[in-house]
């Protein structure tokens, strides 16, 4: 691996994301109060964040990975190790053969994707079904997993206590950048009474990820001794999937200002783009934060993307300052759901991807170039 001296972190080359290891070791460190508190396991969730660059810093803090699909299982299973826990909305049986040996845990979505793989999986892993609980803390409709016909999961009236002698756990997933803990207790409240025959039964239950336990002033010890409790109730091992709560602020994306264009607002044209480099930005018209922007600027900005997408836009904020060209910008907390949703839209140069390592030294983690963006298309 390619290591840069500190001193040289001036000169890369814009667009990369930065990785910060402290960062990443404080909300690490919560994850470990948290285990502590309440007995809970937590396994990465790779669908948020797959930097495998980073897992050393990470695996001694967690207990291993979860997966939505073949290739992060695999991944989990060489890079991290721990549990490895593989879960999808629909396995092939290309899909099952592939996890199978590599899997700790496998989860189904549907019960007929259970009734069809038992037969295939059933001495290999440790099996177990996503409930939907028909409630949720999820602040957008797209990603609300109990929303109407909700194909995630499967409903109390359609369960039968027999399903207890496929199954050793559950897997509930219903939160989404949830910072109240109220109303997870609730949630939490509502599967214990609602599901009690059937947790009674079983050995383990994923109460999913989508819980934001590292926001500032949560109340972590509030949280594990509820899951203390359900935990002891229900004689259960309790695990969470957090993969926002692990990697947030830990990163930014660095981008620079290569035109400035006025049509009656003033927009910096920087070298990067929502629909290739952050996409939820996108999605779920959620404006991205710039470090440099002050609420009380005099000099306001639309931060735009170089992509030929009219609507591509990263934020618009304010500057003490007028922005210059070539002038680095700072786009904060851009590691979850960043990272593993990049793509080549417009041919785009692809963020470099580096890991500021406690002692200052920066890590290469990645750099892309043509033969990339090529090797993506054919052969």
């Amino acid at each position: 691996m390619t290591v840069l001296d500190k001193s040289s972190k001036d000169s890369l080359n814009t667009p990369y994301f930065m990785i910060n290891e402290q960062a990443l070791i404080n909300n690490l460190e919560k994850a470990k109060q948290l285990k502590n508190i309440s007995g809970a396991k937590l396994v990465l969730a790779l669908k948020c964040f797959s930097t495998w660059g980073t897992f050393d810093t990470i695996k001694p803090y967690l207990d291993g990975t979860t997966s939505s699909g073949p290739y992060e299982v695999r991944l989990g299973h060489e890079k991290f190790g721990g549990e490895t826990h593989a879960y999808s909305v629909g396995y092939s049986d290309a899909d099952i053969e592939a996890v199978k040996p590599l899997s700790d845990k496998i989860i189904f979505n549907s019960l007929s994707q259970l009734t069809h793989h038992y037969p295939k999986c059933k001495d290999d892993a440790s099996l177990g079904l996503r409930i939907n609980p028909e409630m949720s803390v999820a602040g957008q409709d797209l990603a609300n997993p109990a929303r109407p016909y909700s194909r995630l999961g499967v409903k109390q009236s359609l369960l039968d206590l027999s399903v207890t002698d496929k199954v050793d756990g559950f897997m509930f997933h219903m939160n989404c950048e949830n910072k109240d803990v109220d109303a997870f207790i609730a949630v939490l409240d509502h599967i214990s009474s609602t599901f009690a025959a059937y947790l009674d039964k079983l050995s383990w239950l994923s109460l999913g990820g989508g819980i934001f336990f590292t926001y500032p002033g949560y109340p972590i010890e509030k949280l594990g001794l509820a899951l203390k409790a359900f935990a002891e109730k229900h004689s259960l091992q309790v695990y969470l999937e957090p993969g926002e709560a692990i990697i947030t602020r830990t990163a930014d994306l660095v981008v620079s200002v290569i035109d400035i264009v006025e049509n009656e607002k003033k927009t910096a044209i920087v070298d990067s783009a929502t629909e290739a480099h952050r996409l939820d930005t996108l999605i779920y018209n959620e404006p991205a934060s710039v470090k440099e922007a002050s609420k009380d600027g005099q000099f306001p900005y639309v931060i735009g993307s170089c992509s030929c997408l009219a609507g591509d836009q990263f934020c618009e904020t304010q500057f003490p300052q007028p922005l210059q060209i070539g002038q680095k910008l700072h786009l904060l907390d851009s590691a979850g759901y960043t990272m593993v949703k990049l793509n080549w839209f417009n041919g785009l140069k692809m963020p470099s991807i580096y890991f500021e390592k406690v002692n200052g030294q920066i890590e290469v983690l990645n750099e892309f170039g043509y033969e990339d963006f090529k090797g993506t298309l054919g052969r």
